[in-house]
């Protein structure tokens, strides 16, 4: 009789959702993948893409044995070795880089790639600690909206998602929820069925904001200055909470004053939002009770981002929201899973000290330019730089460096990939054991292998503990179980995870964190408690005035002369950034560039027709859409594709810059000035 069981999992992408699985396993083969019904956020279904992940678990693309490159770096020529010949290779050119110039001259470069905390930042860490290896700033995705958080709550705490049900007002501001959050989404048709309104501020017109009750165009890297005018007409008409103001905040009265010189007027011709709607919405959003913010990752990628994402956080402290169920404002929730990171990190193994740090949205830079000591080697997993850093020219320029030997451990063959000296096939996460915090929910996960592993395939957590002893570290960290790691992080001693078990998540799989009593919902700000040092939301306009993006219509006008279109990359709902990328064929959303049909008019350009976007960076070839998604002066095209998947090898990172934000190091992805041009098939 065919043996058949339901195990457990969770999503291991970069998304705020964190789903918890179950899948049907017949004999050790997965049949089917499924949400789990009974938590609270997942509820029973999945997004596309992860409903299809058997797929990519069984794909005859996968990689299943180690390889070694025998062509060019980019050609994708490689040979099948065993195990010991590339472990053992990889350790002896680490350990002659670091013998020959130094340990900083090795970078590590990781992103998202998984979730998991041991399979992304556990026994790689300590590895690159105790080898002295350059830090990498892991700036890709979040780094300027994080800051713009921690400088105005103090914490990376926000509304939970089953509070949504209870809001009157929600406004998505750069939330393409059913694109990239859709598990929030039964919560918000919950609340409109209750009356609530559902608002969308996007430059682009997306899924969630062709559903909304009203959709707000703004222009690209504008966002600071909404806020900031919707802040002056809640002062202006005395809509704010002052009770809450002068018992929970601090510098209130000097943001009053900053806000003066923001009027309706002036900020719509910033934005593109008529005063008329600034003033409706400022008196909605400070009126209609309770009202939250869905505040997502899009707004924070562009040049004024931190100071964005300060100001629009700033707004919930201003009218009071914090203080009610469906209130408030949800970025991440991230920072309420208070573990034991050093405990799992070791940075303490660093042998001479603190090395130095590398900003990964600066790949290309480091890798041509950087020195004293230059970059000799790196080491890549769970991310895919020729597709997802900026200005690809200068990253390809330096992957392509015969003196660079490159290690690649991955699950297919990426562009990353052919670049790679040596490539290591690693586990899926329905593979291996992983521990998982989200930063959409409150819910901790714990995971164990529901598949056997595919052919040869060994974890992040196995390589890096092969690798160490290879080297001859002896330290006993470097035999730590991976449930030694779990208990480890779960130490802590904060509240938050007080009584959790890694016996009890074995158990139920997942456990809501204690941040609130049972049954009660999660008021982080309600009496203040913020996470600053004297306990109140900081909302000082230092750091708050508006300056246009310089690659941006109001920016460097010399430079808009030549390309006088503003491009804007937003997450591509098919794929999870490069995830996924062997599976979008040529007429994928990746492979669109969106305009407006003033735009397209000017140019001669109709829906269909291939052309060139370029700057002064690169260029690729796109099919255009010419429909109602954009506004004049935007044009889009979702990321990432791989670039060998497409017709010109390229892709829109060949556009962005290398620029970064105001503050928090990230890249500037949305502030980027093209000219489109028609190029015939």
């Amino acid at each position: 009789m065919a043996e058949k069981e339901v195990r457990h999992s969770v999503c291991a992408l970069d998304c705020p959702d964190t789903c918890s699985l179950l899948i049907n396993v017949d004999n050790g083969q997965g049949s089917r993948l499924r949400g789990n019904p009974d938590h609270p956020v997942t509820r029973g279904f999945l997004c596309g893409k992860v409903a299809r992940y058997l797929d990519r678990q069984y794909s005859p693309q996968r990689l299943l044995q180690p390889l070694k490159r025998i062509g060019a770096k980019g050609e994708g020529r490689f040979q099948q070795i065993s195990w010991d010949h590339a472990l053992d290779e990889v350790a002896t050119r680490l350990q002659q880089t670091s013998q020959d110039f130094g340990p900083e001259s090795i970078l590590p470069y990781s992103y998202a790639g998984t979730m998991g905390l041991l399979q992304g930042s556990g026994m790689d860490r300590r590895f690159f600690h105790r080898l002295g290896a350059s830090r990498l700033d892991r700036t890709i995705c979040a780094s300027a909206g994080g800051a713009g958080l921690l400088q105005t709550l103090g914490s990376r705490y926000g509304t939970e998602p089953e509070q949504f049900i209870h809001s009157k007002l929600i406004i998505a501001w750069g939330a393409n929820i059913l694109g990239t959050n859709v598990h929030l989404w039964p919560f918000i048709v919950e609340a409109r069925r209750n009356g609530a309104k559902l608002y969308v501020i996007d430059p682009v017109k997306n899924r969630t904001g062709s559903l909304a009750d009203k959709f707000f165009p703004i222009n690209p890297g504008s966002d600071l200055a909404l806020a900031l005018g919707l802040m002056h007409v809640i002062f202006r008409d005395g809509l704010e909470d002052k009770q809450y103001l002068n018992q929970h905040t601090s510098d209130a009265d000097s943001l009053r004053t900053q806000a003066i010189n923001y009027t309706p007027e002036r900020v719509a011709q910033w934005t593109g939002i008529s005063a008329d709607d600034i003033v409706s919405l400022a008196h909605e959003y400070a009126t209609v009770r309770p009202a939250v913010i869905r505040l997502n990752y899009g707004v924070q990628r562009s040049e004024r981002g931190g100071a964005a994402f300060r100001a629009i956080t700033m707004l919930p402290a201003i009218t009071g929201s914090w203080k009610e169920v469906g209130g408030g404002l949800q970025a991440t929730t991230s920072g309420a899973f208070q573990f034991d990171r050093a405990s799992l990190e070791l940075p303490t193994l660093q042998p001479h000290g603190i090395a130095r740090l590398v900003n990964m949205s600066e790949l290309g830079t480091a890798l041509t330019k950087l020195s004293d000591p230059p970059v000799k080697a790196m080491v890549v997993y769970n991310s895919n730089p020729a597709a997802i850093a900026p200005n690809q020219n200068a990253v390809i320029k330096g992957m392509k460096r015969e003196d660079l030997f490159t290690v690649v451990l991955e699950q297919f063959q990426t562009d990353t990939a052919d670049y790679g000296d040596i490539v290591l096939p690693v586990t899926t996460f329905l593979e291996h054991t992983d521990l998982y915090l989200a930063y959409g929910h409150y819910h901790l996960q714990l995971a164990r292998p529901a598949l056997p592993r595919a052919g040869e395939v060994r974890s992040n957590t196995e390589i890096f503990r092969e690798l160490a002893k290879l080297l001859g570290f002896t330290e006993p960290c470097f035999d730590e179980s991976e449930d030694d790691m779990i208990r480890g992080l779960l130490r802590s001693g904060h509240p938050f995870l007080e009584g959790i078990t890694l016996e009890e998540l074995d158990q139920h799989h997942s456990i809501r964190l204690k941040v609130s009593a049972e049954g009660k919902p999660f008021l982080p700000f309600a009496e203040g408690g913020f996470g600053t040092p004297d306990g109140r939301a900081r909302l000082s306009p230092e750091g708050l005035d508006y300056i246009p993006p310089i690659e941006s219509r109001f920016g460097d006008q010399a430079l808009k002369a030549k390309y006088p279109l503003e491009f804007i990359t937003p997450k591509n709902d098919d794929s999870m950034n490069s995830t996924f990328g062997n599976q979008l064929a040529e007429d994928a959303q990746t492979a669109t560039l969106w305009m407006h049909a003033e735009d397209a008019l000017h140019r001669k350009i109709n829906s269909g027709d291939w052309v060139r976007a370029f700057n002064s960076r690169g260029s690729l070839r796109l099919q255009v859409q010419v429909d109602g998604k954009v506004s004049p002066g935007v044009v889009m095209s979702p990321s990432v594709r791989w670039p060998k998947m497409a017709r010109d090898k390229q892709n829109i990172n060949f556009l962005t810059s290398e620029r970064l934000t105001d503050i928090g190091g990230g890249p500037t992805f949305y502030s980027c000035l093209v000219q489109v041009e028609g190029c015939g098939d």
